[in-house]
Order: C-alpha cells, then sequence, then structure tokens
C-alpha cells in the first residue's frame, strides 16, 4: 500500500473518476482530485470538448486532460448547463497540478437535478475507495 497521503477535502463530493464537485448554491465547481492529479503526473494539455451555454449530462466528457503519463477524459458528475470554463487551464494546465482544488478548478455547472450530487462520495467514502485501490 501506498504511504502518500492525498488531500481529500470534506466538503467536496467525488466519483470513481476521480471527479470532484463543490457545490455553491445551485451551481457547481468541478475540477479533478489530489489522487488523479499526482498519479497523472505533469499535467502538460487540457482541452476543453463542452463549451458555456451548452447542456450536459452526467458522465458526459468535459476534457480532455494530457499528462506525462497519459491523456485522460474528464466527465461532469452532474447533468446541467455550462456555466463558466476554466480557460486559464490551457495556457497554464500545470495549476491543476498545484492547486487541484483551488485555482485548478475545470468548469462551473448550473445543476439541473441537483440530487445527482447526492449520489456521489463523501469525503469518507472517497479516501476508502482510494485505499481499495492502491491496496
Amino acid at each position: 500500500m501506498s504511504n502518500v497521503e492525498y488531500n481529500i477535502p470534506e466538503d467536496l463530493r467525488y466519483t470513481e473518476q476521480h471527479e470532484w464537485l463543490r457545490i455553491d448554491g445551485k451551481t457547481a465547481y468541478v475540477g479533478i482530485s489530489d489522487y488523479a492529479q499526482h498519479e497523472s503526473g505533469d499535467i502538460v494539455y487540457v482541452e476543453f470538448t463542452a463549451e458555456v451555454n451548452q447542456s450536459v449530462d452526467a458522465h458526459e466528457k468535459m476534457c480532455v486532460v494530457e499528462s506525462s503519463k497519459a491523456a485522460s477524459d474528464v466527465y461532469s458528475p452532474v447533468s446541467g448547463k455550462v456555466v463558466t470554463l476554466n480557460v486559464e487551464l490551457e495556457d497554464n494546465p500545470e495549476i491543476i497540478n498545484e492547486d487541484p482544488y483551488g485555482d485548478g478548478w475545470m468548469f462551473e455547472i448550473e445543476m439541473s437535478n441537483p440530487s445527482e450530487a447526492q449520489e456521489l462520495m463523501s469525503a469518507a467514502e472517497y479516501k476508502k475507495f482510494i485505499e481499495e485501490a492502491i491496496s
């Protein structure tokens, strides 16, 4: 088992694909977890496949993140309308490695069905999920 400690904020919800969701009223911010950015290695490229004002379903592809190890798709954890894309990441993708839960957020979505967020993992559930994956 890995001895690495990952930052898993208590106030977020998590997916099995390692996205996080921070609810802010009717909208939510989404990014990838500290575990995901650590496992990816240095992130070198971000390309958004979704657009502002686009309606998306839960589990719909939102962007591609390329790192020194692999390219990975990032999905929306909930359905709704895209409010904002963090286009700063296209020019400075390393922000995701430096601050995955802060400036490294990827997009903001206006949730059409906020109850979907409750189906995601809590911090404790996500921590257990990671521990089982790496053991």
